[in-house]
């Protein structure tokens, strides 16, 4: 791609992202940060309302209306290129990674608002892929086919990329904002000179590494990963599809809920975004089959399991021998917005606690539920 193509990113998150639950030392350290924070500028959050098992053609009606509604799209120009990043954690289809209608959704709304190209890619974890200086193994491109996102996106018009396929060297080193827990620059896919945790996916392996390996700042590289200029200059617009929500475990698998109404939540801004996405997620575990929250059907309500999982994922990325030096992960138990220490930390990095502003993009998202989104999002006094 040439200059004059500078991509301008999008991440199209899935309602996957799944949280430990409970109450804890860290859940409170978290939301004293919160306290201290002065209130911020205005930001808005869409929300559209999208039926139970509505029609594909009704959840792109509702895509397009947040979309649209959440940004004027005045930063796009004819002919310029588009990334679109989803959530490829694995093959296994929607909410467990994002929605193929939503996805095509995007992809139909930026070529009709003159795109000259949509590019849709990511790179799966570790579980399934892993790129080295000496090759690949597995494979993001079949992920994606077995989710069902892939052909959704070409028939939609868009071109598919996937870092890894693009080989070691296809990377250049991106810096965090001064002051991170990140010992090195970020190594970001060329592609992008141009979800929050959406932004692991487009990290190299030895990033990835960094991420795991030194697990005690884990919560706030995370926030601190969508720091690096590429993503603070190129990224314009968060949307997720949540009409399905995976509540418990994740992020391949877990306990689904199907609201009565579900929602499409866009924004400007990634951390309001995450803030209702997250409260959403809350929302809807409200009313939890006992049989679904315990230890052994949501594991990460355990610090045992918490912990072996990230040494595991260390040993896939760099050996034995990195894994029993490695940081020790924290839980973090969250049972409020002001909990989770990625937004909390996010907060402090991105400028301040945002306000948040809720506005509805069609008649079929409940004022009831924008009223209890909006008290989870704005803080006590």
């Amino acid at each position: 791609m040439n200059r004059r193509d500078c991509l301008k990113a999008m991440a199209g998150l899935s309602a996957g992202a799944v949280f430990p639950w409970g109450g804890g030392a860290h859940a409170s350290q978290a939301r004293g940060e919160v306290g201290s924070l002065a209130l911020g500028r205005a930001t808005r959050v869409v929300l559209g309302g999208v039926g139970r098992e509505a029609s594909d053609e009704t959840v792109a009606s509702a895509v397009r209306a947040a979309a649209e509604a959440a940004t004027d799209f005045s930063w796009l120009s004819r002919g310029d290129a588009v990334f679109l990043k989803p959530a490829l954690n694995s093959g296994n289809p929607y909410p467990a990674t994002t929605s193929p209608t939503g996805l095509a959704a995007m992809v139909k709304i930026l070529k009709e608002r003159g795109a000259g190209r949509v590019v849709v890619g990511d790179m799966a974890g570790i579980l399934h892929v892993k790129l080295s200086p000496g090759g690949v193994s597995g494979s993001s491109r079949r992920l994606m086919e077995a989710s069902g996102m892939a052909r959704a996106v070409v028939e939609a018009g868009a071109e598919l990329h996937f870092f890894e396929e693009a080989g070691w060297d296809a990377f250049y080193e991106d810096t965090p904002a001064a002051g991170s827990h990140w010992k090195r620059g970020l190594m970001m896919p060329r592609v992008l000179t141009l979800g929050l945790k959406a932004a692991v996916g487009y990290w190299r392996t030895d990033t990835r590494l960094e991420y795991h390996r030194d697990a005690s700042s884990f919560q706030e590289k995370t926030a601190e990963g969508n720091t690096v200029d590429t993503l603070r200059q190129k990224q314009r617009l968060v949307l997720t599809v949540a009409d399905k929500v995976l509540t418990t475990f994740g992020p391949d698998e877990g306990h689904v809920v199907r609201p009565a109404t579900g929602l499409v939540i866009a924004s400007e801004s990634v951390v309001a975004h995450d803030m209702v996405s997250l409260a959403w997620l809350l929302d809807n575990r409200r009313d939890l089959p006992a049989s679904e929250d315990d230890a052994l059907s949501d594991p990460y309500k355990s610090q045992l399991f918490v912990s072996i999982g990230n040494h595991w994922v260390v040993n896939k990325l760099d050996g034995l021998g990195a894994a029993l030096t490695s940081e020790r992960l924290t839980r973090n138990d969250i049972n409020a917005v002001w909990d989770d220490r990625v937004l909390s930390h996010a907060h402090r990095v991105f400028g301040g606690l945002p306000r948040v502003v809720l506005e509805t993009a069609n008649d079929a998202a409940p004022e009831d539920v924008k009223r209890r989104l909006s008290e989870m999002t704005t803080p006590s006094a």
